[in-house]
């Protein structure tokens, strides 16, 4: 069974739906599926209740009916499966912070978005409930010489700093070297969005240039995650999958420097499968490795 795949499919389907009665009854049996798991299966995969997206959806799918005009809010909420006006606007104004009738009195705009993509990762059942796969393991100690910088996951040009710093690494390297790579981020501050970042390789290049390092991380005991696609772009998703790993897992988080891992099998190839190490406690029952 191809979970990703039916999960797609259920988005599309919700999408084509939203002004019909949606429930986890009506749109597992589209897909010949007991309810309960796929409600399980689609908490798990997008990190929300099915009610919660088919909600926002419908929100969403409500912007370019005020934007139109043609359709009193009273309409719109009644085209859209919400009941009355009250229980439209009420929901609207919790999801953006603002009255659908503000919106037509030339408040900023909000723009209405895609489909969201459903990010690919192997998934366990653990006693029931269905959790993004993990393995339990050490990182080992490993030497990483490369170049070090900082991101505000706040701002919009993160994604573009990290990328432009991993290709100025690159371009100082020898083509021949070959491998893994790392990028190692560590938060400046509690509650930060500011992340201090290394990119590098294992081994020991010396680079006379500044801000080009070379550090010993230390052995630490993870969960590690597969991902394929961009960790910029899956961030929300691996936030929601690490809580609910720690959730249903039992485990706990570590106080470590380090916040997370990202190891990509080949440097020349960022496009490449990963994993993810997350550090957490070792606790006494855990085996050892």
């Amino acid at each position: 069974m191809n979970h990703h795949r039916i999960i797609e499919q259920a988005l599309i389907h919700i999408e084509e739906n939203l002004e019909q009665p949606l429930t986890v009854s009506s749109v597992a049996l589209t897909f010949n599926m007991s309810k309960y798991y796929f409600h399980r299966l689609f908490s798990a995969m997008m990190g929300c209740s099915l009610n919660q997206y088919i909600l926002s959806r419908r929100l969403n799918a409500a912007l370019s009916l005020i934007y139109n005009n043609n359709l009193s809010l009273t309409d719109i909420a009644y085209q859209l499966a919400f009941g009355t006006q009250a229980s439209f606007t009420r929901a609207f104004k919790q999801h953006y912070g603002v009255a659908p009738s503000s919106l037509r009195a030339g408040f900023k705009p909000i723009t209405p978005t895609p489909i969201p993509t459903v990010v690919k990762r192997p998934f366990k059942n653990i006693h029931g409930d269905i959790v993004t796969d993990f393995t339990l393991t050490e990182f080992k100690e490993t030497r990483i010489s490369g170049i070090a910088f900082e991101v505000d996951l706040a701002t919009d040009d993160y994604k573009q700093k990290i990328h432009s710093h991993s290709t100025m690494l690159l371009n100082h390297i020898d083509e021949n070297i070959n491998g893994s790579c790392f990028v190692i981020y560590s938060n400046c501050q509690p509650n930060s969005t500011r992340f201090k970042v290394l990119f590098g390789i294992p081994s020991d290049i010396q680079i006379h240039k500044p801000f080009y390092f070379t550090i010993d991380v230390p052995t630490i005991f993870c969960a590690r995650f597969n991902y394929f696609g961009d960790l910029l772009d899956i961030g929300e998703v691996l936030k929601t999958d690490y809580a609910r790993f720690l959730k249903i897992s039992k485990q706990e988080s570590d106080q470590s420097d380090i916040e997370l891992i990202q190891v990509f099998n080949d440097v020349h190839n960022l496009d490449s499968a990963y994993h993810i190490y997350a550090p957490i406690k070792k606790l006494p029952d855990d085996l050892d490795i």
